[in-house]
């Protein structure tokens, strides 16, 4: 006879579910469950269960955005999961969420908080317009089309409005991504003076502005390093 084992593990909110539907639904705060059929795209590593039949494979990004990321380091290494299944996904149990682009949608995400994507979207790696060669975002990825992106955020997001008369100035280190149509530039807040004495730790940010929104996360630590 089976012993019942009691446990809050198995309320219902933890359960795998059967599948609804194809596509990506968040199974919980900290992780993204995508039914396969055909394919979907992920960071490498970024698996942590599924079922099925599914095969993993590194993804080409093409040369252009293969050759920035290996001389930029900014961007991800990708990898497609193809089959008939479930995935789960998650990365250093960082809070996920599912943006939903519609066609006439862009969106610019920094590499380290892309979890998965739909294969219908474009990704590249794009130059942010206006950086210069200020470190920490010279280069980001560009989304587009119709589908949705999974993505991790280290803590709970901040989601602020930008508009042409009220630019919005954020840390290169937390930005997660924002309207691509948005113009950007780099902001100096600290005097020569001040950077000579040692500095604020504030010298540079990323300004944005037009109409539309930006996503930062309530920390500026590097992101830990990747598995290999």
């Amino acid at each position: 006879m089976l012993s019942v084992v009691r446990s809050d593990l198995f309320k219902t909110e933890y359960q795998a579910q059967a599948p609804a539907a194809a596509g990506m639904t968040l199974q919980h705060s900290k992780a993204i469950k995508y039914v396969v059929n055909g394919e979907c795209h992920a960071r490498q590593g970024a698996m942590v269960a599924f079922r099925g039949s599914l095969q993993f494979e590194v993804k080409s990004q093409g040369v252009g955005n293969f050759l920035k990321r290996a001389v930029t380091g900014e961007g991800l290494a990708l990898m497609a999961v193809r089959g008939q299944g479930e995935v789960w996904f998650a990365h250093n149990a960082q809070s996920c969420f599912i943006v939903d682009l519609e066609a006439q949608d862009a969106l610019t995400i920094n590499g380290r908080n892309v979890l998965c994507f739909d294969p219908s979207l474009s990704y590249e790696i794009k130059m942010v317009s206006g950086a210069g060669m200020t470190g920490g975002g010279l280069f980001n990825c560009l989304f587009s089309g119709q589908g949705k992106i999974g993505l991790v955020c280290d803590g709970e997001p901040i989601v602020i409005p930008v508009s042409s008369q009220a630019p919005v100035y954020v840390d290169t280190d937390a930005v997660v991504g924002w309207s691509s149509h948005l113009n950007t530039s780099i902001n100096r807040s600290q005097s020569l003076k001040s950077m000579l004495r040692g500095g604020s730790g504030e010298a540079f940010q990323l300004m944005l502005q037009g109409d539309g929104f930006v996503i930062v996360q309530p920390s500026e630590a590097p992101p830990p390093a990747e598995k290999k």
